[in-house]
């Protein structure tokens, strides 16, 4: 298999499915990894949401409880004297939740406490901030004056009969619980309670303005009714999140793409690709045409099959036909030839004349095989009728592989195929077979005709060649005819037809329909 491992290159063998697992593995690691990010990002930013909802939610119903329960009874006792209602004041704070002292107010001045009984205190001397007007107020206090290291809520409350009196209650104020349940979260790095301008914060102790908070908050919520906000710090996603997510995508998109080359490997059964290029009509016919020296016009073309890879572009014939002689897919290809041919050959009935040579280049794998006879009957049965002549052109190798040879030739030419010796002179001997076997064309190798004009090795063997093709009267072809020098040097020395880019290239049937007809413009004009 000279020329199958350079076709692996050009289609899809073991470097070209390790880049495509490669390149499937990744494109599945950055999917994965962004949808699973979005996810994450989605289910965390509900889960800080809850977070935050819980938290306002235990907040505000302990001081909705504490208002309702507790302070809203005790606004009618500001009209009496403290030794009357001090037993009561301190049985209601003794049995509320979280409450570190109530104070009575009346016309500013705190005059009755649950912590201490009796006592006369301007009210902003306790809380400097509180809003004596306003029904509802609520504060940070840095301490109280019996627990001055510790913050605490002040909750005022005003009696709607009397100015500046009501009932002000200190409460205890402890992030702890909330950070509890942040502690489930370790993208959030801290957490805030912030009250008109101060906020008591996870991270210090004491009270922080508002100035000194971070600039950007995760999240943040209002209890109702209340001037106080629940504030959350920190990432949607962790480090953990993502560390967590990205090894997770490695390692699958390492699965994947194994699986994938394994796929691929077992999928790329050896030569599928000529099958499915077959299928999928990826292969297309193109023409030489062939000029008499006498005349100076074509007298026939020459079949060249192509084949246009989807993903690899056009692949060199001389590499796909060796390579499918060395998996012996060489009879499917020119089966597939012989029907792009006749198809072909309809279309181009109309403008090529009568007698046109077709000639196509044969497999010595294909002409040894038992089904060749009944290939070509169709083949030629597939043909328009009586209008093209039809050689096939073998090379030396079929003489040397098939011991038949002569018989089968001799077949052909009863059902008037004539046959062309194609690339003589770079095989085995060469020679013997001209005078073995009745050959109506030698073709002449490209490699001699560009040896003309200069002093090479070839130079002395192409005199021998066309010597002996005049001694044995036999028609000669020169390939790959480029410049005019070469073609009348051709000429000069009796071959007799040529083909090469002098006089055209290989072409689609459209253009070999445009040049028969511009040759027959040429010749009408002349």
């Amino acid at each position: 298999m000279p020329l199958s491992r350079a076709l692996m290159r050009q289609a899809t063998y073991p470097r070209r499915i390790a880049w495509s697992s490669v390149i499937f593995g990744s494109l599945f690691f950055i999917l994965f990894t962004l949808i699973l990010l979005t996810f994450t990002w989605h289910k965390r930013q509900h889960q800080h949401q809850q977070l935050l909802n819980d938290s306002r939610a235990a907040l505000q119903h302990s001081l909705d409880a504490l208002i309702s329960n507790t302070l809203n009874p005790l606004l009618s006792f500001t009209r009496f004297d403290c030794h009357t209602i001090s037993q009561e004041l301190t049985s209601r704070a003794a049995f509320a939740e979280n409450l570190r002292a109530i104070l009575l107010v009346r016309e500013g001045y705190a005059f009755c406490s649950s912590a201490t009984g009796a006592f006369y205190l301007p009210l902003n001397a306790i809380s400097e901030h509180t809003d004596l007007s306003r029904d509802q107020d609520l504060r940070l206090l840095s301490g109280t004056p019996l627990q001055p290291d510790k913050p605490a809520f002040a909750l005022w409350l005003r009696n709607p009969h009397s100015a500046q009196s009501g009932v002000l209650a200190t409460i205890n104020l402890n992030l702890a619980p909330y950070q509890l349940l942040a502690s489930y979260h370790p993208e959030i790095s801290g957490m805030a309670l912030v009250a008109q301008n101060t906020a008591l914060t996870s991270w210090q102790p004491g009270l922080a303005a508002n100035s000194e908070l971070p600039p950007q908050p995760l999240m943040k919520q209002t209890l109702e009714g209340y001037p106080l906000q629940f504030v959350l710090y920190g990432d949607t996603l962790s480090m953990r999140d993502i560390h967590l997510i990205v090894l997770t995508g490695i390692l699958l998109s390492l699965l994947v793409g194994g699986g994938c080359w394994l796929l691929l490997s077992l999928n790329r059964r050896p030569g599928k690709e000529i099958l499915l290029g077959i299928k999928r009509g990826e292969f297309y016919v193109e023409y030489q045409p062939l000029i008499s020296t006498l005349s100076g016009r074509a007298y026939g073309v020459e079949a060249l099959l192509r084949w246009k890879h989807p993903s690899e572009g056009l692949i060199p014939p001389d590499m796909f036909i060796s390579y499918a002689e060395s998996l012996n897919l060489i009879i499917p290809l020119t089966r597939h030839l012989f029907e792009l041919v006749a198809r072909d050959a309809h279309r181009l009935n109309p403008y090529l004349p009568v007698g046109t040579h077709m000639s196509l280049n044969l497999s010595p794998l294909h002409l040894a095989a038992e089904s060749f006879r009944q290939d070509v009957l169709r083949w030629i049965a597939a043909m328009p009728d009586n209008h093209f002549n039809y050689v096939f052109e073998v090379t030396e190798r079929t003489m040397v592989r098939d011991k038949n040879a002569g018989e089968i030739f001799a077949w052909l030419h009863e059902n008037n195929i004539q046959i062309a010796i194609d690339d003589f002179g770079t095989g085995h001997s060469a020679l013997i077979y001209l005078e073995k076997y009745p050959f109506d064309y030698l073709k002449i190798d490209r490699g001699f005709v560009q040896s003309i004009g200069t002093q090479t090795l070839n130079s002395p063997v192409l005199d021998a060649v066309l010597h002996l093709a005049n001694k044995l009267e036999l028609k000669t072809v020169a390939e790959g005819v480029e410049t005019g020098e070469q073609a009348a040097w051709l000429v000069k020395h009796g071959v007799s037809h040529m083909q090469g880019y002098l006089f055209s290239r290989p072409l689609q049937p459209d253009r070999l329909i445009d040049y028969y007809r511009c040759r027959s413009l040429a010749t009408m004009a002349g």
